[in-house]
């Protein structure tokens, strides 16, 4: 009797480690870009579903709606709209293309730009999804230190100019410069202008990502780096995190020559219609009010968590404070490597993000941890704070003291 044939034996060289099967989310779940169940308007989301399918739904029959590759028509002119009026932009629909999330926009903008071997630069602490995606088109990364106020200008002033001693022109410059992740700053005004500044004088595109510049506590933020010169930034944003992650729509503003080139590069055959018609419908006659609203939970939740891990980890934490967003970015003592609390903290139904996945020198970063406060209620974050700050004690012997009560060695 012949071996059983393996599969497995024909895989391409270069794939990324298998996925392990999914368990389900453990009970304190502080992982990943998820949102507050609570938050999702599920009424107003079916009223939006069967108002636009009554209005708009023969057009499912055709690919894109029969309104072309950039995507919905009535989504483009909502984001136009929105990024005009929150943004500082001065855009039509036009200059819109709707994406399958920000994720995709990320992926088309690496592979138009970058050539295995090129230089891109971006923020040393870093969402891990560009990071490994930059890694996976060849990319050679070079990040550059943050302060409370985001990407420190004099750094990458003499960053720029040491690689240019050397011939190396970098392909964009990568930043989140508007709720950073995961630190959750925004870069001020005088620092986008030097930025811009900077990258004129070097010849370096900026690639902004906005995935969460809607989600600011003051309600506002500087102008986005594309309203400031759309001539050599490619934007990004997504409704992932002012209204649902499962409903996957993002979206990418440019100027037609870039523009262009990345519907060409978009090969799925459209981003979810349904999906798109959806976030138009409802975000078109609500998003100012259900933005706010979200918001104001999130900052609650964010002064939950704050408390509780002051009052856990008490001074073996230290905080970066958001502005926005959904993320809380900490730093355990340097004795602790929380690689080695992933397991045990797993077993205890914790997850966390380790710091060293969101960085782009892992080693250094080995004492830092993301914290997601969006999903679970502040009677969970309470709870599960309290059983990460135990497993940590029981790892490290840090923190000795717990709500002002000193721990003792079983």
């Amino acid at each position: 009797m012949s071996a059983a044939f393996d599969l497995t034996t024909c895989f391409a060289k270069g794939l990324p480690d298998p996925a392990p099967h999914f368990p389900g989310f453990p009970k304190y779940n502080f992982v990943g870009g998820h949102n507050d169940p609570e938050r999702i308007p599920i009424e107003g989301l079916i009223e939006a579903t069967a108002s636009v399918l009554r209005r708009e739904g023969s057009k499912l029959a055709m690919y894109n709606l029969a309104q072309g590759p950039q995507g919905f028509v009535g989504l483009r002119e909502m984001v136009a709209d929105k990024l005009n009026r929150h943004r500082g932009m001065r855009i039509t629909r036009d200059e819109v293309l709707i994406t399958t999330g920000s994720g995709q926009g990320i992926e088309m903008i690496s592979r138009m730009f970058v050539n295995p071997g090129d230089t891109v630069i971006l923020e040393e602490f870093c969402y891990a999804g560009a990071i490994n995606r930059f890694k996976r088109v060849g990319a050679n990364i070079v990040g550059i230190p943050l302060d409370e106020q985001g990407m420190r200008m004099d750094v990458l002033a003499s960053t720029l100019e040491e690689l240019k001693r050397k011939g190396v022109t970098p392909k964009y410059i990568y930043t989140i410069p508007t709720i950073q992740n995961p630190t959750g700053s925004i870069l001020p005004m005088e620092r986008r202008q030097q930025m811009l500044a900077l990258a004129r004088q070097y010849g370096v595109p900026i690639f902004e990502d906005e995935c969460y510049a809607d989600l600011v506590w003051a309600g506002s933020a500087p102008p986005s780096l594309y309203s400031m010169d759309p001539k050599q930034v490619v934007h990004i944003g997504s409704f992932s995190k002012t209204l649902a992650p499962a409903l996957r729509v993002g979206y990418a503003v440019s100027e037609w020559p870039v523009l262009s080139r990345m519907i060409a590069c978009k090969t799925d055959s459209g981003t979810g219609a349904l999906d798109q018609m959806i976030v138009a419908e409802f975000f078109g006659k609500h998003f100012d009010d259900h933005v706010p609203a979200l918001t104001a939970v999130l900052k609650d939740k964010l002064d939950c968590m704050v408390e509780a891990v002051e009052r856990e980890f008490g001074t073996s934490a230290e905080m970066w404070k958001p502005e926005g967003g959904i993320f809380l970015w900490l730093r355990l003592p340097d004795s602790v490597d929380v690689r080695k609390l992933v397991k045990p903290a797993a077993d205890a139904g914790i997850q966390f993000n380790p710091g060293p996945e969101w960085v782009c020198n892992p080693e250094p970063a080995k004492s830092y941890m993301r914290l997601c406060f969006a999903l679970t209620s502040k009677e969970v974050i309470r709870e599960g704070v309290a059983a990460l700050a135990e497993v940590c004690y029981q790892q490290t012997g840090i923190p000795v003291r717990s709500a002002n009560v000193q721990r003792r060695s079983a």
